[in-house]
């Protein structure tokens, strides 16, 4: 049996384990520093207190029950191509085939005032920090005696106008106008305002012109003030700093502004393209490199006619890598031809508030109540097991119905000096 070790367990090496699963020629184990699976998608109604962690989450070991799949916690330090062998913080592991699924981190662009300072989301702990910090600053303002400071622990400043940015902005824009009231009586204050901010002239850039208008339209009806054409430059943790020169006081910065691939020790320079990226042929092996191969938002591929310029860092374009690299590597040991990768492109869609969405899709477009429920619909289905299913389906239903979820909880351990 070959062992192919696969690092990551999002939609590419989750969707590439499961297919090689059913192959008697394979000893898969995945590799992954958290003991579970996550759905990104719906990070961010985590950081809104909207839904629970445990609604878009399931662990590894439960999910590979009787599937023949090996888990092995452990960060992924370094690779020995020669010796085909890994090193993780939690020891060594060989492999005949190696796969590299470990997707992006948030990128800073170099900006270490802002890494310090800003609110990232890219993972579960992220999502959960931010929610402790917004309700946190919340409790902070009603004690506050001063208006100016009221409106400075209260402000929100979400950097990014892409489908995250615009997904927040809209989620607290709902949780200020059906809930903040109601928590905090004793504010007798209107909370702060929330800004998003994007150096782009429009919102929702990948998306159609239609959608891009849409999400302004929706959002300035909810009372977000939208900044675009400015990029922030800087945040020392009570005033936002942008290109323009417009300063916000906030207490509150959430980056949603770019990814970069992790980086992996072991490498070759020369197989590293832009934005870390790591560059593979048609059948994602990475170039130069036999036995190993990249899938998911830490690949660059540049063989595809559609993109030639790489594929959007998607879900859709990771889980197609992860289930046709499972074939091929099934092709290969029974000899048969390897398939080139073509990402289908099924279209993208973004929510942008209660009953709001839009659906971009290669034959049209559609907004609204029903835009929403395929959006819903499209997002309930992949999360994994279903118990999570029907629990996040019927979390949604009532938290939209009472517009009052109940789990604005302050979770945290005490930091000591």
């Amino acid at each position: 049996m070959k062992k192919v070790v696969i690092i990551g367990g999002g939609f590419a090496g989750l969707n590439l384990a499961k297919k090689l699963s059913k192959s008697p020629e394979h000893q898969v184990t995945l590799v992954d520093q958290h003991n579970y699976h996550f759905f990104p998608p719906l990070l961010y109604q985590v950081a809104t207190a909207f839904i629970e962690p445990s609604n878009i989450s399931y662990p590894f070991r439960k999910l590979f029950q009787e599937k023949g799949i090996r888990f092995f916690m452990g960060k992924l330090e370094s690779i020995a191509v020669e010796e085909r062998r890994i090193t993780t913080n939690n020891g060594v592991l060989d492999y005949d085939v190696l796969v590299l699924a470990m997707g992006a981190e948030t990128n800073f662009f170099g900006n270490e005032e802002i890494s310090q300072n800003a609110l990232p989301m890219k993972s579960i702990e992220d999502a959960v920090e931010m929610r402790n910090h917004i309700l946190l600053q919340f409790e902070k303002a009603v004690r506050a005696e001063h208006v100016d400071d009221k409106r400075r622990l209260s402000n929100i400043v979400i950097a990014g106008g892409g489908p995250t940015g615009v997904e927040l902005a809209g989620m607290m824009a709902e949780m200020g106008r059906n809930v903040l009231a109601k928590d905090y009586p004793e504010a007798g204050f209107k909370m702060g305002k929330i800004y998003l901010v994007d150096g782009l002239k429009t919102l929702l850039a990948p998306m159609s012109e239609k959608s891009q208008n849409e999400a302004i339209i929706v959002l300035k009806n909810l009372g977000v003030e939208i900044l675009l054409d400015k990029l922030v430059k800087g945040y020392d943790g009570t005033k936002v700093s942008l290109s323009d020169g417009t300063e916000i006081e906030a207490a509150t910065l959430i980056w949603a502004s770019g990814v970069i691939a992790r980086s992996v020790e072991g490498i070759p320079k020369e197989s590293v393209g832009k934005g870390r990226r790591i560059l593979v042929n048609a059948n994602n092996q990475v170039n130069g490199l036999k036995g190993v191969y990249a899938i998911g938002d830490q690949c660059l591929q540049l063989t595809d006619p559609k993109f030639p310029d790489g594929h959007p860092q998607l879900a859709q374009v990771a889980i197609q890598q992860g289930d046709l690299l499972g074939e091929n590597l099934m092709h290969e040991v029974q000899g048969k031809p390897l398939k080139s990768f073509a990402y289908n492109d099924k279209g993208s869609m973004a929510i942008i508030a209660k009953f709001k969405a839009v659906v971009d899709l290669p034959k049209g477009f559609f907004k609204g109540f029903f835009a929403w429920l395929v959006w819903l619909f499209i997002h309930i289905i992949p999360i994994a097991g279903f118990r999570n299913k029907a629990k996040l389906a019927f979390n949604w239903l009532w938290s939209f119905i009472t517009n009052d979820p109940t789990l604005r909880l302050i979770i945290r351990p005490d930091k000591k000096d």
